[in-house]
């Protein structure tokens, strides 16, 4: 695994460089070289270079850079002994004289070959997940501890560092901040995050990559960064794969399975992919509004079956001709029932009752093209990528209303097509051993078809205060092209490296409502239209003062521009008291970005710690208004509208610490603070009710939040075969415009046991939340003083079985991944 190479060699590295030099006279002398992996060609970074004198005792020594380069000076005049060493390879010992005439040695290409007898090692999925800071992201290796925190994405993202998931809605935020962009490997698709994270296997994940500030490379989107899953693919030689499954239970039983396999031989690699989650999931809870002595009880049951299926072939032309292909299908098949009962605790005869019954079936698909020319200069080549991806889905929900209200029963039909095209194009030129220079063009096609029916749609009062009921049938369509162009130019210099980014793009966006009275056939339209060009530069230097400590500082400027969701003017959700419509005039947010991240490896681990600060024009955040087609003036209506600048701020802190042999840490804090606008109709009276529009005020506020979260992981490794571990989570205070949410705790113990033939298979049993404590629980002023709590089976039982299979050796090479490209190395773990 990629991730423990580097660790080893950093720490490697570090025991060399603190050895004592065998010589008090150092003169200018210098050994360079590069390293290359003798079968794929390719550089090999954060290789161990050791210099020795001829009895074997250590001078000096260092580690190659990102291309594979290692240059060593201050070297004294003798024979010397260069011993090059890399985990998984076989390592390469040459004698070198430094002296008259040859001060200054060139190597040349070093060619290292894998050792086949270490190899097998190193392909197991770690035990314990690994966290590795880039210059602009933190990648987390996804092993065995991260598996079986759960059986989809969304379970795995709470325990990432910086990464929340709100168990209610599955929104995912970072740094405190909803408008991030979720991709899977390194691609947009048309499922919207929550559902997509849901619907993921945690097993079908080998990483995880946190890019908090991306470079004008990368499309702007998403305030607050990206979040890349990438899924395995195995690129061994011959046929080798991975088989995963699982069961977790609380109330309900949840399984989930995966397979990866490939066969690569000659010039072709095939790979595949299957994962599914079939579960049921039980969710609990109830808001009081004390000066109404009114309750709200909701219970309601999620079932989800879920297969994801990837498949493509990887086509070796020749050295410079790579030619891919893969397809990713994702079939849902899902439904919610319950009920929501509203009690009013002075009258009982005035009690409500609702239950629903939605169905949800959805179809994703991706084709991606991929093709490859490498120049005859290292690193010079030019690469084009075509993406389409196609959703579907078609939901059904009937409403059924008892009790005390005047509502009609009534169903919901909404279908929904999407499609999405990307093209890329991206250049790379090596001006030099130092320079680097990238230019891109891209265009990202969207079309979004939205049709709703129903049968009763309320649409407001008639003289006599009587509800107008008539069918409906709305159509919104949404669609939104970018053309775009960046150009990003790299130099590295002795202890600096300077990247400098600028991406410019032209956005068209037109939209457009129409809505049909389906008893008179008369239909209103309302378009809406956003066409605007705008500019996103970027700036990451990094500094490496010496080999224990390095900095990282990036600037961006960034673009949320509104979802779906968001501006989609159809009922996102009903419940008897209250609706969530989107506001499809919504206008993007931009972002101003200022990063610093300080690096600094300890004797047993390392340590980051980091500060970042955004200015955010034109928030888009929730507003709350009365409905007023409520004669009762109980239920509300949540949108969505721009607000003033806003500023956000936070402070990071991550290690990966070993104490002894035995026993690793995997710990993070975080700290952010962010002012947050809104808009909430609220009553006038003391008591809170509202008998008409005039006991209605708006108010217009902003609320300051400042919350925190600290992850604990440690890992107890009883033997080469067992380990134990426990995960501590602790999520501070948070406020946000529409509650203030109480903090939440959760404890998580797990055991897993290595068995058969090299330790191929393992067995891992895990209780999460053994306590109980991890459950939303909140308070508002605002329209009403409510308090309630929302409740979800997170105190699961889970129990998971994998093996690995097959006897390939050696890699293959695998294709460039556009969104997964590192811009230069830094850091290192932690």
């Amino acid at each position: 695994m990629r991730q423990l190479l580097l660790l080893c060699a950093v720490c490697y590295s570090f025991a060399v460089l603190s050895q004592p030099n065998s010589t008090s006279t150092i003169k200018d002398g210098s050994i360079t070289g590069r390293v290359m992996d003798a079968a794929l060609n390719e550089p090999l970074p954060y290789v161990n270079v050791i210099i020795k004198d001829k009895n074997e005792k250590v001078i000096t020594g260092g580690i190659t850079n990102s291309k594979g380069i290692f240059f060593i000076n201050k070297i004294p005049e003798s024979d010397v002994i260069v011993n090059i060493t890399y985990i998984g390879y076989k390592t390469i010992t040459q004698n070198v004289t430094i002296g008259k005439n040859n001060y200054k040695v060139d190597l040349g290409d070093i060619l290292l070959t894998e050792d086949s007898e270490n190899l097998d090692e190193i392909t197991i999925v770690a035990e314990v997940s690994t966290i590795q800071q880039k210059v602009d992201r933190k990648v987390i290796t996804v092993g065995k501890d991260l598996t079986t925190s759960g059986p989809t994405a969304s379970d795995i993202m709470n325990n990432l560092p910086s990464v929340s998931v709100d168990q209610q809605t599955g929104d995912i935020s970072l740094r405190g901040n909803q408008n991030v962009q979720v991709m899977v490997d390194g691609k947009l698709t048309n499922i919207a995050p929550a559902q997509l994270l849901r619907q993921i296997p945690s097993t079908s994940i080998k990483q995880i990559e946190l890019i908090t500030n991306p470079s004008a490379k990368y499309n702007p989107d998403g305030l607050s960064g990206i979040i890349n899953i990438i899924l395995h693919k195995n690129v061994n030689i011959g046929f080798n794969g991975n088989l995963n499954t699982g069961i977790s239970y609380e109330r309900e039983a949840k399984f989930n399975s995966s397979i990866d396999m490939n066969y690569r031989n000659g010039k072709l690699n095939f790979f595949t992919n299957y994962g599914n989650n079939i579960s049921r999931n039980d969710n609990y809870g109830s808001v009081l509004r004390p000066l109404e002595d009114l309750r709200q009880i909701f219970n309601f049951e999620d079932q989800r079956e879920t297969h994801l299926i990837k498949f493509g072939v990887d086509y070796y032309i020749n050295d410079k001709n790579t030619f891919s292909v893969f397809t990713n299908q994702n079939i849902f098949d899902g439904a919610t029932v319950g009920n929501t009962d509203i009690l009013f605790l002075q009258d009982p005869n005035l009690d409500n009752f609702q239950d629903f019954d939605n169905e949800n079936e959805n179809n994703s698909q991706q084709y991606n093209l991929n093709y490859k020319l490498d120049f005859e200069k290292e690193g010079h080549n030019i690469e084009l990528e075509v993406d389409h991806n196609l959703f579907d889905s078609d939901v059904l929900g009937n409403n059924i209303f008892r009790g005390n209200i005047d509502r009609p029963n009534f169903f919901e039909d909404t279908q929904t097509e999407r499609d999405r095209t990307t093209i890329n194009l991206d250049y790379v030129n090596p001006l030099s051993e130092t320079s680097k220079l990238e230019l891109g063009l891209q265009a990202r096609l969207f079309d979004n078809d939205i049709s709703y029916l129903s049968d009763a749609r309320v649409l407001g009062l008639d003289t006599a205060g009587n509800e107008i009921v008539i069918p409906t049938q709305i159509n919104f369509d949404y669609s939104r092209d970018i053309y775009s162009a960046y150009a990003s130019y790299n130099k590295e210099f002795e202890k600096w490296t300077v990247q400098l980014g600028l991406r410019a793009e032209t956005v068209q966006v037109d939209a457009i409502d129409t809505t049909t009275n389906l008893d008179t056939d008369v239909t209103t339209v309302d378009p809406f239209e956003n066409n605007y060009t705008e500019l996103y530069p970027s700036a990451f230097i990094t500094y490496k003062p010496s080999e224990k400590n390095s900095w990282q500082m990036s600037y961006s400027r960034r673009v949320d521009r509104p979802g779906i969701g968001q501006v989609n003017p159809l009922p996102e959700f009903n419940t008897p008291l209250i609706s969530a419509f989107g506001n499809q005039e919504l206008l993007p947010q931009f972002t101003n970005s200022v990063e610093v991240n300080f690096t600094r490896q300890l004797k047993k681990g390392s340590i980051t710690a980091g500060v970042f600060g955004r200015i955010i024009n034109g928030e888009i955040n929730r507003i709350i208004r009365f409905d007023r087609d409520d004669p009762d003036f109980e239920r509300l209506i949540l949108s969505f509208e721009n607000f003033d600048n806003t500023y956000a701020y936070g402070i990071e802190v991550s290690t990966n610490y070993r104490p002894t042999k035995w026993w690793s840490i995997n710990g993070s804090f975080d700290l952010f603070s962010q002012t947050q606008s809104s808009i909430s109709e609220v009553s006038r009276n003391s008591n809170g009710e509202v008998n008409n529009e005039d006991d209605i005020i708006t108010d217009t506020f902003e609320v300051d939040n400042v919350a925190w979260n600290l992850r604990l992981f440690n890992n107890f490794k009883v033997s080469k075969s067992l380990s134990f571990s426990a995960f501590v989570l602790y999520r501070g205070q948070n406020r946000n415009v529409q509650f203030d949410v109480n903090p939440m705790s959760m404890v998580n113990l797990g055991m897993r046991y290595n068995f058969l033939e090299d330790d191929r298979a393992t067995f891992s049993l895990n209780f999460n939340d053994i306590f109980d404590t991890m459950f939303f629980d909140f308070e508002s002023d605002r329209p009403f003083t409510q308090e309630g709590n929302f409740n979800w089976e997170s105190r699961t039982i889970f129990a998971g079985l994998s093996y690995r299979f097959g006897g390939g050796k050696y890699r293959a090479k695998s294709r460039k991944r556009r969104d997964n490209d590192e811009k230069s190395d830094s850091g290192g773990f932690i």
